[in-house]
């Protein structure tokens, strides 16, 4: 541990910051964490962390500061206002934003926090609960080098980081790779689909599937939850639509033809219709499902 980083902050306490502040607390560091409602990180503080009541009280106290929110609006939330990150930050301070947000919003607050001084990195990670609590994320930078080679040690604790280069590149990865995790989730329901209604039994054909060339660490971590629903999600439905959307924006910025990303998104958008924004997206199966018995009931 660097005695310069014995101190740092977690700010948005949720399934993924929660965890991660809890990786740091059993690493031996001093801990101080800020989320919405106390109540919600009352077991943290029990474990140790320190409480603060605002974004600025952590960041006047600590010398690096992670956040973990869910999405642009949050993040400028946290950012801004009398109590806010940007209020206490001073020079040589680092802001460590984990969060997956729009890389044009992330650039906007980096320049802001140069403006006092301090460096702000983009550090989306990929992966759900389950890699935080081993400490196997992957985690995507952007910004300065001198900041990422004092925080990456700390990023380490969670996982594997890599400095992709400028401010915002980190997130435009990320995005790219939550791409490939929509569709692969989509084709891999849609095959699953066919097998069944063809009459080959669904765990056979999960077990033949997720052995053959498709078989991406991807798919085998998630193929069960297909047939069997996790009550709390890994990665939720939600979630991963506001991801598409992102990618989809970056993308026509930059000319990027997107065919299955829109696929994605089309179908993504009928599971929120049918009620299942908090549902992991495994559930992509169980929306396609309808759709053919829905099908199937029509009149001709």
């Amino acid at each position: 541990m660097s005695a310069s980083a014995e101190w740092l902050g977690v700010i948005g306490l949720g399934r993924m910051g929660g965890n991660m502040a809890t990786r740091f607390l059993n690493a031996g560091y001093t801990v101080y964490g800020e989320e919405k409602s106390r109540e919600d990180a009352q077991a943290l503080v029990n474990n140790g962390l320190r409480w603060c009541d605002t974004p600025r009280e952590v960041a006047e106290t600590v010398d690096v500061i992670f956040t973990s929110l869910p999405d642009d609006a949050a993040l400028e939330l946290v950012a801004s206002g009398p109590d806010g990150i940007l209020a206490g930050l001073t020079a040589g301070k680092v802001w460590v934003d984990l969060s997956t947000v729009s890389p044009r919003a992330s650039r906007d607050i980096a320049a802001r926090v140069r403006a006092r001084g301090a460096t702000m990195l983009d550090a989306p990670v990929s992966g759900s609960v389950p890699q935080v609590q081993a400490g196997t994320l992957t985690i995507m930078v952007g910004g300065d080098e001198r900041a990422y080679a004092q925080v990456e040690p700390l990023l380490r604790e969670l996982g594997t980081p890599t400095h992709i280069g400028d401010n915002g590149l980190g997130l435009v990865l990320k995005l790219a790779i939550n791409i490939s995790l929509g569709v692969q989730m989509l084709a891999y329901s849609e095959g699953l689909l066919l097998a069944e209604r063809a009459g080959i039994d669904p765990r056979l054909a999960t077990d033949v599937m997720t052995q053959s060339a498709i078989g991406s660490p991807m798919l085998k971590a998630r193929a069960d939850l297909v047939l069997d629903q996790p009550d709390e999600a890994w990665f939720d439905v939600s979630f991963m639509e506001k991801d598409i959307a992102l990618a989809l924006d970056a993308a026509r910025e930059l000319d990027v033809p997107m065919p299955s990303a829109n696929a994605v998104e089309r179908t993504l958008n009928i599971a929120l219709g049918f009620g299942y924004g908090r549902r992991d997206i495994a559930v992509l199966f169980t929306v396609l499902s309808r759709l053919t018995e829905d099908r199937a009931s029509s009149p001709a």
